[in-house]
């Protein structure tokens, strides 16, 4: 909702249990999520909590998931609203799950607490009480897949191209979370980095960046959009590689490294098979509804 312009007012939770779940999963479940409500002042308004599908789901499984509503008068950020030309911002990172994960199963607990901290929320609470909300043209967080993937999907979605300077994205990923990352072999530009990227005009892109210095929030410059249709990265002292996403994100834990992050062999009949059930899901749909409508015609 933040990175789409819009100011969150409400979350929702759904949560179930199976018949032998301990309940106080659900204790830690729910001081979690109001933790989060309460530091990113959002009320928690609705929600339920139920066993999985009726009385009789062995086992101790805790499932669910958690919504949230917000309203936007004004600039939607959206990613069809990328210009070339455009300057790209990035603010600093230190992760979030995956870099707790990352810690956690290589054994420096300690690092776990870096990542405690809402620097992104209030980034984000900056610029949509600013003169700048109607200026930014997108915004997108740093998630799952890393810059590499992130960046290769606003370009797809965008139908541009982007050029972008590694060592200022570097310079942004809190160092003890780095350095972590490299003494792992984990690839930093590949995972979570609970990081902002702001799209705007060259015009805009200095005055963004020193309202959020000014907050003590960590924001450069690190690239620009083109008309190559491409991911391009530059290295110190280097020239410009292609930056394209792996199969995978990062491998960050043992046993993602033991699977991998390059394509399977098998790729296009994996393709294959997972084109063949979109389609059966899709005609299951179909007859569902139409039989439902016709119901007692």
């Amino acid at each position: 909702m933040y990175v789409k312009g819009a100011k969150p007012i409400s979350i929702l939770v759904d949560v179930h249990l199976g018949d032998d779940a301990d309940v106080g999963k659900l204790f830690d479940f729910m001081a979690g999520i109001s933790t989060i409500c309460e530091l990113a002042n959002v009320p928690l308004t609705a929600g339920s909590t139920l066993r999985i599908g009726g009385d009789m789901v062995i086992g101790t499984r805790l499932v669910g998931g958690i919504g949230g509503i917000g309203i936007t008068k004004g600039n939607l950020f959206a990613r069809r609203n990328i210009k070339q030309g455009d300057k790209i911002l990035m603010t600093e990172g230190a992760g979030g799950g995956t870099i707790s994960t990352t810690a956690i199963y290589s054994g420096n607990h300690e690092v776990v607490k870096e990542t405690m901290n809402i620097k992104f929320l209030e980034a984000c609470e900056l610029l949509l009480n600013s003169a700048y909300k109607d200026v930014i043209h997108a915004m997108c967080d740093v998630t799952n897949g890393g810059l590499r993937g992130d960046l290769y999907e606003i370009n797809y979605e965008a139908d541009c191209g982007v050029t972008i300077f590694e060592k200022q994205v570097k310079n942004l990923v809190n160092p003890i979370i780095l350095e972590l990352l490299e003494r792992l072999g984990v690839d930093y530009l590949g995972v979570s980095l609970d990081s902002l990227l702001i799209y705007c005009s060259p015009d805009d892109s200095k005055g963004i960046t020193q309202l959020l210095r000014k907050n003590n929030i960590k924001c450069n410059e690190i690239g620009y959009v083109d008309d190559s249709k491409t991911v391009s990265i530059i290295f110190e002292g280097e020239d410009s590689k292609e930056f394209l996403p792996k199969f995978r994100e990062s491998a960050y834990t043992k046993i993602k490294q033991e699977i991998g992050e390059e394509t399977p062999v098998h790729i296009e009949k994996m393709e294959e098979k997972i084109n063949h059930a979109a389609e059966q899901a899709l005609e299951k749909r179909k007859k569902i509804i139409t039989y439902i409508k016709n119901f007692n015609k």
